[in-house]
């Protein structure tokens, strides 16, 4: 985390004196380009030395510490220059002792980094090293009876052994500890394998591919013979290991694939072989498995019935009896695995420690989340460490941070993304068009791809939506970010006592997730805290005074996420807590949102909840220069412009969810050039129009617009809503969510010339109509088509008007007759969900079932009730 932390330091330094010209002037400034000439040299030399520093864990610890003490007394300047500015006198910010004090703290820490790089470059000097980084051991695989896999190996051995004669390549891919490498063992030894390929050669892939070495062991396990083969060159190499191979039947196992390399290399050497050859392969990684196969075995977690088989096999052995009443508490114990063998293994390790008495098993049933993730710790973290390992450093950063939500959370997307961005662990990306936002998405699809996240939810359009993390992996994070100083888990210990001022100033970041009234009641405080973040499941209100306590605790934080306890208020001493740039936070009172928000400088996201319909904001979001992303889920009232003149354009400012129709001024849509994402609700005649035709206020000048939702909830009894043409909406929208809007089908025409339009969601009778009769040439992109509760009975459609489409969910459409049999034609359908509709409906979509044309197609149908 050493290099990260400098890099991330070089870039808030770039930024602030880039903005603060004012704030840094004179000696100040110099005292920070020092700092900042400092950080590049010490970024520069543990670019070079990065891995041995990791192996010096004091000299990493105490760097580590010195670059966080550096950007505390930066933001300590900040926060009192800026205090002093605020009075209006400039002068006196070059005169003021706590200016100079912090300018002397700053240049004494820069010095002290100048110590710490010329040591470690000492330490680090060729002629003092003597060793280099130790190549990850393959993995031990359990040699005795395998559980749980019957199926998943009958599965793939029936692919193994078809009588196909070209080369196949089958690979296994899922998360660590699922059990990939016992699986290929177990099928490694099956019989029917044994006869089929005479000759099974397994390998050990890892990280750290050597295409010579691979070869060679090839060589070695066919011939047994490699010294005359070390000093032929690797294109010889190749050759000898095909004239071995070629005219033989073999089964070449490649475990722990990272990269397509060495697959490459052995398909090149048995591109010749026609005896119907296999390579079974094992890899966390998705994409690998992809390249491989279209069609790769994903290794599905364990049934609780499947895991309670391995506990009772390790601990009671094969064939001993199970009292009943154990029997019961241990499946109780097995659904804890959450279906990885591995949890399984670790629980029968606590089990084994113990008698056969159902007190001593209730021990173990009661503390079992803790056993699968403390217990043999360092057996789990042998598991995950190479897949951390292969993280690029951001990348890292950004994996360990999912442990700040609770065991079991499930974590919104967005969410994270918003978060990441907020602590500073996302960079600019090497593209212009590369929007922290998209490089954060990019990040977390990594992490799915490499199964170290579990997608629990996907988004219409495709997209991680909700995910969670596996108790093993969530420990793992926990701890290295413990270890790597990245956040520490407050909680109350062994001797119910929470960290003490001196322990609170060893970290960076706190979450907490019960307690938190208690916590607060001990009047923390730490310049060092940057984030506090809850996530309890307690329905707690958080008083005034408790307010004013924490905001009071950490003065330079910069993550304030408490948006799953109430605020009773919302306390003005936030004003100077100037580095703030995301605030979460929820009142089910709250009706205005105060005008000092508007001075927190910094602030990039801010989230309200409330049970209230709307909410007044009487700051003026769009003079805070750095907020992107504003989320409420009551109806925004924005604050008015009394000035006439059009004010400068806001640069950041990407999502506004939810504002009301009122408020979607012209003026408005004028100062949001870059806004992505805009929601509105309240009485949308106000925009649509009531019986003439309307004009949606010019949304068409959002020209970065991507995703609109309208939403009305106003009655419109007597009223007609309409759309205008395509031209008032901007091309770059791919996805539109309208709801209660009541409109005639004949507007789907309008919609359908929208070029860029992906999803397409119509809810709450968003269209209205007994008969829908689609055109010829719309809807050219449309990807998903969502229509929930309508009056449609007749709808009319081909596979040339919706050409693009992949997805169709009806729900409550209890008149619909018919869904288009023409639309099985459409080669791209691969989807079609039904949710309580017609018998006739259900009985169309059977038939376009039977006569699609996507080998992929399924169909979904169920009932709600």
């Amino acid at each position: 985390m050493l290099e990260l932390a400098v890099r991330l330091l070089i870039q808030k330094l770039n930024q602030q004196l880039l903005e603060k010209t004012v704030l840094f002037a004179g000696v100040i400034k110099h005292v920070i380009e020092d700092l900042h000439l400092e950080l590049q040299r010490l970024r520069s030399f543990v670019e070079d030395v990065s891995w041995r520093l990791n192996e010096d864990f004091d000299l990493n610890k105490k760097t580590i510490k010195t670059v966080n003490e550096a950007e505390d007394a930066v933001d300590k300047l900040v926060t009192d220059a800026k205090l002093i500015q605020n009075k209006g006198i400039i002068i006196e910010l070059f005169l003021d002792m706590k200016i100079k004090q912090s300018a002397m703290k700053i240049k004494s820490i820069t010095d002290k980094l100048g110590v710490l790089r010329r040591n470690g470059a000492y330490l680090c000097s060729p002629f003092l090293i003597s060793e280099v980084p130790v190549e990850k051991e393959a993995p031990i695989v359990e040699e005795d009876e395998v559980v749980g896999f019957d199926g998943e190996a009958n599965e793939i051995v029936n692919r193994l052994v078809d009588r196909s004669t070209g080369l196949e390549v089958i690979p296994i891919v899922g998360m660590p500890g699922l059990g990939k490498t016992t699986l290929a063992n177990k099928i490694f030894k099956d019989i029917r394998v044994e006869r089929k390929f005479p000759i099974r050669i397994w390998i050990y892939i890892s990280q750290s591919y050597n295409r010579r070495e691979l070869f060679l062991n090839i060589i070695r396990k066919c011939s047994q013979n490699t010294i005359r083969h070390h000093e032929m060159t690797f294109e010889v190499l190749v050759n000898q290991v095909r004239k071995l191979l070629e005219k033989k039947k073999c089964l070449i196992v490649l475990d722990d694939l990272w990269t397509c390399a060495a697959l490459d290399d052995i398909g090149s050497a048995l591109r010749r072989n026609d005896r119907g050859s296999r390579i079974l392969l094992t890899t966390q990684d998705t994409s690998v498995a992809n390249y491989c196969h279209q069609h790769p075995h994903y290794l599905k977690l364990l049934p609780d019935s499947e895991c309670w088989k391995l506990i009772k096999k390790k601990v009671l052995h094969k064939d001993k009896y199970c009292p009943p009443d154990l029997e019961q508490l241990g499946n109780c114990i097995a659904k804890k695995c959450m279906g990885l063998p591995f949890a399984a293994l670790v629980i029968a390790k606590a089990l084994n420690g113990k008698g056969e008495t159902r007190a001593e098993w209730e021990q173990v049933h009661q503390r079992v989340s803790e056993d699968i993730t403390s217990r043999d710790f360092e057996i789990t973290k042998r598991l995950l460490q190479t897949s951390y390992d292969s993280l690029d450093l951001d990348l890292r950063a950004c994996f360990l941070y999912c442990g700040v939500f609770p065991r079991g959370f499930e974590i919104p997307a967005w969410k994270l993304v918003r978060l990441w961005i907020a602590e500073g662990l996302i960079t600019e990306g090497l593209h212009v068009n590369d929007t922290l936002e998209n490089i954060a998405d990019h990040y977390l699809d990594e992490l799915a791809r490499m199964n170290l996240v579990m997608v629990s939810q996907w988004s219409s359009d495709d997209r991680i939506k909700t995910f969670h993390v596996h108790d093993i992996i969530h420990e793992f994070c926990r701890q290295k970010a413990s270890e790597e100083n990245l956040f520490q888990e407050v909680k109350v210990g062994v001797e119910l006592s929470f960290p003490r001022k001196g322990e609170l100033a060893k970290y960076r970041r706190l979450c907490i997730n019960s307690s938190v009234v208690e916590f607060v009641s001990t009047k923390p405080y730490s310049e060092s805290i940057s984030s506090f973040l809850c996530f309890s499941s307690e329905n707690i209100m958080i008083s005034p005074n408790e307010v004013a306590i924490i905001s009071k605790a950490f003065p330079l934080a910069k993550v304030f996420d408490v948006e799953s306890v109430k605020f009773d208020c919302f306390s003005p001493k936030f004003l100077r807590l100037y580095h703030l740039r995301y605030i979460a936070f929820s009142n089910d009172s709250i009706k205005v949102l105060p005008k000092f928000i508007g001075d927190l400088w910094n602030l990039q996201t801010l989230i309200v909840v409330t049970q209230q319909k709307t909410i007044d904001i009487q700051a003026d979001i769009f003079n805070m220069p750095k907020l992107r992303h504003l989320h409420t889920n009551a109806s925004a009232k924005l604050c008015s412009q009394k000035s006439s003149k059009l004010v400068s354009v806001h640069g950041s400012l990407q999502t506004l969810s939810t504002v009301e129709p009122e408020s979607c001024t012209e003026h408005v849509v004028a100062r949001c050039q870059n806004m992505k994402k805009l929601g509105i609700r309240g009485k949308i005649a106000v925009l649509l129009g009531a019986n003439k035709p309307g004009k949606i206020f010019n949304v068409n000048k959002l020209k970065c617009l991507e995703k609109l939702k309208l939403i009305n909830d106003d009655n419109l009894t007597g009223l007609e809503l309409h759309l205008p043409s395509e031209n008032n909406f901007p091309k770059s929208l791919r996805k539109l969510t309208l709801s209660g809007t009541s409109l005639d089908w004949k507007y789907m025409g309008i919609l359908g010339k929208l070029e860029e339009l992906e999803v397409l969601k119509l809810k709450e009778n968003a269209f209205v109509g007994s008969v829908w009769v689609s055109t010829e040439g719309g809807f050219p992109s449309l990807e998903v088509l969502w229509i929930e509760r309508t009056d449609l009975i007749s709808w009319g459609a081909s596979s040339n008007h919706l050409p693009r489409l992949k997805r169709l969910v009806l729900i409550h459409c209890d008149k619909l007759a018919e869904v288009p049999i023409e639309l099985a034609d459409i080669r791209s359908l691969r989807r079609i969900e039904l949710v309580d509709t017609t018998s006739e409906a259900t009985e169309c979509a059977r038939r376009i079932e039977s006569c699609s044309k996507c080998i992929e197609f399924k169909l979904s149908i169920s009932d709600s009730n």
